[in-house]
């Protein structure tokens, strides 16, 4: 939403140049970028990949490459910034959000634009990612790794393949090949994509002693036109039972519930 309004905010006067999102993150920014023609990269976990494209084309660290910045970026843990700081700014995404529902309410003797008005708003106009986050805490890590490697395994069989009324677009173990320094991050993690936009993404969060975190994403897009208005919860519902029918999940790890559901 932020991307969106950009224009709303001194800081992009000039507009953006560029936005990223870590790939677990819902697709809703993609959408925005489409129709704004701006440029998005989806990059694994960590903050370190968004440092790289803000400084890229800057003459003391990437001379010669393209220039992102004015830039956005965010992950799923609700963590936004931009290119003024090399970390998430939670402060400055408060002072976004109010320079946002200033310039819509610039007529004191209209109604108050809300929140939730703007995102219902912004929701008719892109369409509503319903999104949901499972986690399964302190799995053994073995256990979790064989669900993993089942995964892999099974990304290129899934390709093409009608699930639950919904057909499998691509299926891969996420890799991510930086466009500034040429690193490349494999193993990021299990993206499913369907064809109506849906996604279900599995990754793996440490592997210590205390065993593994396995973090379930479940992503439902809803076009402008659909249901708007329903419960995230209930909506990825088909999507977790479709996950864990994928992944034998509750077979290899013995859990029947998720730890938190957020």
């Amino acid at each position: 939403i932020i991307a969106a309004n950009a224009g709303c905010i001194p800081f992009f006067k000039g507009g953006l140049q560029g936005c990223a999102r870590s790939m677990p993150t819902s697709g809703a920014l993609d959408l925005v970028a489409k129709k704004k023609k701006i440029p998005v990269f989806v990059t694994p976990t960590g903050w370190k990949f968004f440092g790289n494209l803000m400084d890229s084309g800057d003459e003391k660290y990437f001379p010669g490459k393209p220039v992102y910045t004015p830039f956005l970026c965010g992950e799923e843990s609700f963590g936004t910034g931009s290119n003024h700081v090399r970390e998430k700014d939670g402060m400055w995404a408060v002072l976004a959000w109010l320079q946002i529902l200033a310039s819509k309410n610039k007529d004191e003797s209209k109604p108050l634009v809300s929140v939730e008005e703007i995102t219902k708003a912004h929701w008719k106009e892109y369409g509503r990612n319903y999104y949901c986050r499972y986690d399964y805490e302190g799995v053994d890590a073995g256990k979790a790794n064989e669900m993993m490697d089942g995964l892999k395994a099974k990304c290129a069989e899934l390709k093409g393949k009608e699930m639950k009324g919904m057909k499998v677009d691509s299926a891969v173990n996420f890799e991510y090949n930086d466009p500034v320094d040429g690193s490349v991050s494999s193993n990021q993690g299990i993206n499913i994509i369907f064809t109506d936009g849906s996604r279900i993404v599995f990754r793996l969060s440490g592997t210590g002693s205390a065993g593994a975190t396995i973090r379930l994403y479940l992503e439902k897009f809803e076009k402008p036109s659909g249901n708007l208005d329903g419960s995230q919860f209930e909506v990825v519902k088909p999507l977790a039972e479709l996950a864990l029918e994928i992944s034998d999940l509750p077979k290899l790890t013995g859990r029947d519930a998720p730890t938190v559901i957020t």
